[in-house]
């Protein structure tokens, strides 16, 4: 596969494992909400919201490997992200650049840049992503999702048309879905399966597994950063799935993304896998983000 073939179909998987660890956030065009009154009620949040902590992150990603078929020889690049304590939201960030090389020396440079807000009780979800190949735009995702009680919902997009998504029951938002595998992790759980709306894909939730090894209770004696002093953690691997690849049996995710979680929600040692290749990322500056009501 040629490599400007093979950009189109990873231009998408690239901004969906970007997401993949994020805590959640607004499109650019959105504003955080306004801090509440002294004395206002607060509106109901997700059990385990406390613990995750505002903060601005950058990532190095280098090459990992390709497949004896692949046409990729190098891929390197470089995600900014970022989330905010938007009081009764949580608002993030992330920006992701990589240049891929075929094994005739070709070069090219794809791009994402993708945000979102999502409230504090998991139910509603403002999205917008731009991906660019070659400094050129080539897709563009906005919507908003809303779900109910039991996790079903709708998503309404604006970008590339307007059309609705069903979503199912049981379906999570990002940031409920990084409360909820930090949660199952610390519970002994070893597998997570639930659709997952990230607003990545034009084709509303997608079907995700998550595979949690054993949570680490013990902090890091040393870390490399105070923000992560006394914090426990753990690893697991993320598989998304399509509409016509759903998750279970033997079938083969669409892409994965391996990684390591602290407690407080901030995400190390990534390993993005696009099916034709793979990328690893290492953090490599972390600092808290000021915030809330």
């Amino acid at each position: 596969m040629r490599l400007r073939s093979l950009l189109a179909a990873t231009i998408a998987p690239v901004a969906a494992l970007a997401g993949a660890f994020a805590l959640a956030g607004p499109a650019p065009a959105q504003q955080p909400a306004p801090a509440a009154a002294p004395g206002a009620v607060q509106a109901a949040v997700l059990p385990g919201s406390e613990e995750m902590v505002a903060h601005r992150g950058a990532y190095r990603l280098s090459f990992d490997k390709s497949r004896d078929s692949s046409d990729i020889s190098r891929a390197e690049g470089v995600m900014l992200f970022e989330v905010l304590d938007a009081c009764d939201g949580w608002a993030s960030r992330q920006r992701l650049t990589m240049r891929l090389q075929d094994r005739d020396g070709q070069t090219i440079e794809t791009a994402s840049d993708y945000a979102t807000w999502e409230s504090k009780d998991g139910r509603r979800l403002r999205f917008s992503m731009t991906q660019m190949t070659g400094g050129a735009v080539s897709n563009r995702i906005t919507g908003e999702a809303v779900l109910q009680a039991d996790g079903s919902g709708v998503a309404n997009y604006d970008q590339p048309g307007a059309r609705q998504e069903a979503l199912p029951p049981g379906t999570l938002l990002p940031m409920a879905h990084t409360i909820r595998a930090i949660a199952a992790a610390r519970g002994g759980q070893r597998i997570l399966n639930v659709p997952l709306m990230d607003g990545t894909s034009e084709d509303g939730a997608q079907e995700s597994t998550t595979v949690v090894s054993p949570w680490k209770r013990e902090a890091d004696a040393q870390p490399r950063f105070p923000l992560l002093g006394g914090q426990e953690s753990g690893r697991m691997r993320i598989a998304f799935f399509g509409k016509d690849n759903s998750g279970g049996g033997a079938s083969s995710p669409d892409y994965e993304v391996g990684l390591r979680y602290y407690a407080n929600g901030v995400a190390d040692e990534l390993n993005m896998d696009f099916g034709e290749f793979s990328v690893n990322g290492k953090l490599e500056t972390l600092e808290a983000v000021p915030g809330g009501c």
